[in-house]
């Protein structure tokens, strides 16, 4: 027996969904709304930097206990920016986004030693055994490797199309991330205070810096610039590749004053840098939560669409439905009336045959109605064009008016035909037509049950008018009023007590199909006109 071919389930298995490229928030393309926020915040920071710069080095009060406070804001923020991009990463599986992840969960942890070892914030010396070089290193490595992470995003965006999406697990990945990042911040935090004499001493005492530390600061303003020149490379960049330009830019000035305008320490820039690192760890995190409330309002949007067009197919279904069932009624209550009376023609002393067969014959032609109704509706709510029929109005009135001969009778219903013979004939489909009209004969026979101080007349007329035919039916009931004339042929609306209002929803869609138009208006001295206008053809 031949086996199946055997399907790749792997965790390596991956597939592209074009209507999912535009969701994520690492290939969402900005609009230009959001070009010009990201301008504009990158000009406030260049504004800010370039009127902070004169008096870069200006000393100011030694505030120690502050940065403990600031690093707090920083770790918050990187924390829940690194969240949130380790589960765009789990959607999309995108590495770029891993790798940006990875760097901004470094930077939430590595300010926790950054914060500890503060000389004067905590204690005198630090926490954690820390020297006097302690701090300024962490505060190097922390800048260092989310140079890095933001180099490896770039590096990564330009060597790969869009983002894929693929089956199997994140968590593999994102726990070797989280257990990487833990063992870096130990590692580079035992190097800046217990291992701390291996490193270059890059602060003299407690106001002075050493010329040395422009090095590695120059190198990791190179990291971000490279970021930026390779995101600026890429054709189509992203929501996120926008604002991480902005990022850098801001990263590149908060460098530059924490380590090459100012040459003494608590100055001015070096505040001002702490500004900046602020406002760095704060960007990303905006944009993240602005663009994810973007997208579960256009999420909100599309569900509430889908849930209005399932309501409509489910009125479409009751609707057909409904009109099944009022259509048939009809056919089916005059073949209970005739039945009744052809047994009790049948059952005098002197039975009536040619009334009875009279009747046996209407029967038969309500039977054959049934067929032609079932026939009709499919073709009403089909999207098909009516059959091709001449059709003599006046015939088809005085059809529908013997269909209802029994209710008629049974409800004292004085019937008057004014049927003109000059009415042109017209084109189309004969049974919808009849069931038009008979719809409107039994809506004129049920408003006229309410009248019992009036006698109970039913007009038909037919004319000619132009180029057009007209039928009308009138009846002496209480009337409509006149601000709900044209509101009974929207669907489901009805004046009587357990209607369905469809009779004349259906009755106005089946004329408009045939070219016409159906009004109602009141009747002199009461009662309704309905009126049917058909083009001659």
């Amino acid at each position: 027996m031949k086996r199946p071919p055997k399907v790749n389930r792997s965790n390596e298995a991956v597939f592209h969904r074009d209507g999912l490229a535009d969701t994520w928030l690492v290939d969402l393309p900005p609009t230009a709304r959001q070009g010009r926020s990201a301008v504009a915040v990158a000009a406030i920071a260049a504004v800010g930097f370039a009127a902070a710069a004169p008096f870069a080095g200006r000393p100011l009060v030694a505030l120690n206990a502050l940065f403990p406070a600031l690093d707090a804001i920083v770790f918050v923020t990187d924390l829940v920016t690194a969240v949130l991009l380790f589960a765009q990463y789990s959607i999309s599986r995108s590495r770029s986004l891993l790798a940006l992840a990875t760097s901004y969960l470094f930077t939430a942890f590595i300010v926790v030693p950054h914060a500890l070892t503060v000389a004067g914030a905590f204690t005198p010396a630090g926490l954690l055994g820390a020297g006097i070089q302690t701090g300024s290193w962490l505060f190097i490595f922390w800048h260092l490797g989310y140079a890095a992470g933001l180099l490896a995003y770039a590096g990564l965006r330009a060597h790969h199309g869009p983002t894929p999406v693929s089956e199997g697990s994140a968590l593999p990945a994102i726990g070797l991330s989280l257990a990487g990042v833990v063992a870096l911040v130990l590692g580079l935090t035992w190097l800046s205070t217990a291992g701390a004499d291996l490193l270059p001493h890059i602060i003299l005492d407690q106001n002075r810096m050493s010329p040395i530390v422009v090095y590695p600061i120059w190198f990791t303003i190179s990291l971000a610039a490279a970021a930026i020149g390779v995101l600026l490379c890429r054709r189509r960049r992203s929501v996120l590749d926008q604002w991480l330009m902005v990022v850098a830019l801001v990263f590149i000035a908060e460098l530059v004053f924490s380590g090459l305008l100012p040459t003494v320490r608590f100055s001015l820039g070096f505040y001002a840098g702490r500004v900046f690192s602020i406002i760095t760890s704060s960007i990303v995190l905006i944009v993240m939560l602005g663009e994810t409330t973007r997208l579960y309002m256009r999420l909100s949007r599309a569900n509430a669409l889908l849930r209005q067009e399932h309501a409509n197919k489910l009125m479409s279904l009751e609707a057909i439905a409904a009109s099944i069932s009022h259509e048939i009624r009809q056919p089916m209550a005059a073949i209970s009336a005739n039945s009744a009376a052809t047994i009790r023609l049948l059952q005098r002393e002197s039975p009536d045959l040619a009334e009875a067969l009279s009747a046996l014959k209407d029967i038969q032609g309500d039977s054959r109605r049934v067929n032609e109704i079932l026939h009709d509706i499919r073709d009403l709510f089909g999207k098909g064009a009516p059959g091709h029929e001449r059709i003599d109005l006046n015939d088809t009135a005085v059809a529908a008016l013997r269909a209802l001969r029994g209710a008629l009778d049974e409800h004292g219903v004085s019937v008057r035909r004014e049927l003109q013979p000059d009415v042109p004939p017209i084109v189309g489909h004969r049974s919808q037509l009849q069931e038009v009209i008979t719809n409107l004969l039994q809506n004129a026979l049920e408003a006229m049950e309410a009248s019992e101080d009036h006698r109970r007349v039913l007009t038909v007329r037919t004319r000619r008018e132009e180029d057009k035919a007209i039928v009308e039916v009138e009846d002496t009931g209480p009337g409509l009023d006149a601000a709900r004339l044209d509101k009974v042929f929207e669907p489901f609306v009805t004046t009587k007590p357990g209607g369905m209002g469809l009779g004349l929803a259906i009755c106005r869609t089946i004329v408009d199909r045939h070219g016409g138009q159906l009004s109602a208006s009141p009747a002199r001295p009461r009662g309704t006109v309905f009126r049917m206008v058909l083009p001659a053809r």
